[in-house]
């Protein structure tokens, strides 16, 4: 893990960071946990639209599947938790 004491960044400064962030995210530890993590733009502009693009790809198979009736449907609450209670049933074997 590359980490680095907050004490450490207190004393040396942001430029403490700097240095380790070439090596990747930086975990910053206080009180001997890691707390914070610290990456560069770029790297969480990247996490962020990979995430967008997971997410997306979810949605759009769930999407594909309701389409090709792998949906169920229920005409009450009551309906879908014997569903579930069914299901749950089923496990237990």
């Amino acid at each position: 893990m590359n980490a680095i004491a907050a004490q450490e960044i207190k004393r040396r400064g942001i430029g403490a960071v700097d240095e380790l962030l070439a090596q990747g995210p930086v975990h910053v530890i206080t009180h001997n946990e890691p707390r914070y993590v610290v990456m560069d733009a770029a790297r969480y502009a990247r996490m962020q639209t990979e995430l967008y693009e997971a997410a997306l790809a979810r949605a759009l198979a769930v999407q594909a599947d309701i389409a090709a009736g792998g949906a169920l449907r229920f005409d009450s609450i009551a309906d879908l938790m014997a569903a579930i209670d069914a299901a749950g049933d089923d496990d237990d074997e």
